[in-house]
């Protein structure tokens, strides 16, 4: 794997647009070089395509749109950009996080009256980080099911994508200017395919263990719970053709994956009052400050595992979505109807064990302030029926990436200026998390892989028109 430098002959075949993945970054991306008078093709290494998208909640934030306004949500990219920049620590680009916060806007109101998205804003919870209500979800809550949707519409506006084709290799000139793509079939064949202009919608690295021992060590011996496909190829051939990356050590992790069972849980299940004990039957951490931080906090405890321990209006709240469905039809949810069942259930020390819930209670009653610094703010007491989940800590994507500009162009490394005909989004691209897994903002994934691929579409098919 790694660049061919061009020679100058022609290729057998040409496209004027070449995008690799087909998740809902390549998607959007084809969609909109399409929609400007490009031909394009699509390049995916599976059959069919599944990817990061498929494993996802499928929920697109976004601050403004017209199906925030109808549900008389007053929001703006503007406010939305600054909660990134919060969350973040300030420690990511900001004029990258308005551009985004301002560009999913439209690409959430364009998915869904362009191309039917079955979209809709969810108002009964707050994930961490979000103020206002501008998560966009499928009514499944769905990755699969949003990636459905866009795989229709590119067929449906006819274009051409070629699946178990796996990119290897790409063909470049000295200025760094990408000519054309290597392919491997099935069988080993190989093909050469030429292009004016490329897309990287294939994500990030978490699917090479040397990469994530070398850049992020922290969650090198976790469970990875992304897609195997994930093998830092943008990353690679960036590096090689003299593109800049950043804040490679950054991650989105999950600290709800149900072990041994390998399903996640609605992170309903903590907004709305659950905790996290550990072995010992304490809490050990502020659970929502987001899911992605708390996969560390949950690798770190004893055995590597946490006991997740929510009540039944939060178990309602979390079943909206297909995962929890998923964990409940595992057998991962375990339901106890008295306190001596949920101690049993769980082998946790039972005085420890109530003492941590009769705390909760008492700070959720505001009898007293939490040790952790969470605002429980007015939800219900954690009483019987409980539900108990036992849980470890996930990387689900990496953060870090090629560096891009507000048109999602790859930039070279120490010029700031663009390669020649090279685009980025989703993982494959830096994402707005800044340096290390806290700054994730619940629903990043989606919004820079829409987003972003939108724009890099559009710029491609601009180069080649």
């Amino acid at each position: 794997m790694g660049i061919v430098r061009s020679d100058g002959r022609p290729f057998d075949t040409s496209v004027p647009v070449v995008v690799i993945g087909a998740g809902a970054c390549g998607c959007s991306a084809a969609l909109a070089a399409k929609e400007r008078g490009a031909d394009v093709l699509i390049i995916e290494r599976d059959e069919p395509p599944t990817g990061s998208t498929s494993l996802s909640g499928g929920q697109i934030p976004a601050a403004g749109t017209r199906l925030q306004k109808a549900a008389g949500i007053e929001d703006t990219p503007e406010a939305f950009a600054e909660e990134i920049l919060e969350k973040a620590r300030r420690q990511t680009d900001a004029e990258m996080a308005l551009a985004v916060s301002r560009g999913s806007t439209v690409t959430v109101d364009w998915l869904v009256d362009t191309y039917g998205a079955p979209l809709e804003v969810l108002t009964d919870f707050f994930y961490p980080g979000h103020k206002k209500h501008r998560m966009h979800g499928t009514p499944n809550r769905d990755g699969a099911e949003l990636l459905a949707c866009l795989l229709e519409a590119v067929s449906r506006e006819g274009i051409d994508t070629l699946t178990a084709a796996t990119a290897t290799d790409l063909h470049a000139d000295e200025d760094g200017r990408v000519t054309g793509v290597r392919l491997r079939r099935p069988d080993g064949g190989h093909e050469d395919v030429g292009c004016g202009a490329l897309v990287l919608a294939c994500n990030g690295f978490g699917g090479d263990p040397e990469m994530v021992r070398e850049y992020i060590p922290e969650i090198s011996d976790a469970l990875y719970f992304g897609h195997v496909g994930n093998k830092g190829d943008a990353v690679k051939w960036g590096l090689e053709i003299g593109a800049d990356v950043a804040d490679m050590g950054s991650y989105q992790g999950h600290g709800a994956v149900a072990t041994p069972h390998n399903t996640h849980i609605g992170w309903p299940s903590i907004t709305e009052g659950g905790i996290m004990v550990n072995a010992d039957g304490r809490r050990f951490s502020h659970e929502n400050r987001g899911y992605s931080e708390q996969a560390i906090e949950v690798i770190r405890q004893p055995g590597n595992f946490a006991w997740a321990i929510f009540s039944e209006t939060a178990h309602q709240v979390a079943m909206q979505f297909s995962h929890q469905r998923e964990s409940v039809e595992a057998g991962a949810v375990r339901v106890a109807q008295t306190f001596d069942r949920l101690a049993e259930i769980t082998g946790l020390p039972g005085d420890a064990l109530a003492g941590t819930i009769a705390e909760v209670n008492d700070v959720l009653a505001g009898r007293k302030a939490d040790p952790f610094g969470r605002d429980f703010g007015d939800k219900a007491p954690l009483e019987p029926p409980y539900h108990a989940v036992k849980v470890t800590g996930t990387l689900f994507h990496t953060q870090g990436g090629l560096v891009v500009d507000t048109g999602a162009r790859v930039l070279r490394k120490g010029a700031g200026q663009p390669l020649p005909n090279l685009f980025a989004g989703g993982g494959a691209a830096r994402g707005l998390t800044g340096p290390s897994c806290w700054g994730y903002t619940s629903g990043a994934g989606l919004m820079t892989a829409t987003t972003l691929g939108r724009l890099g579409g559009e710029g491609a098919a601009a180069l080649v028109s």
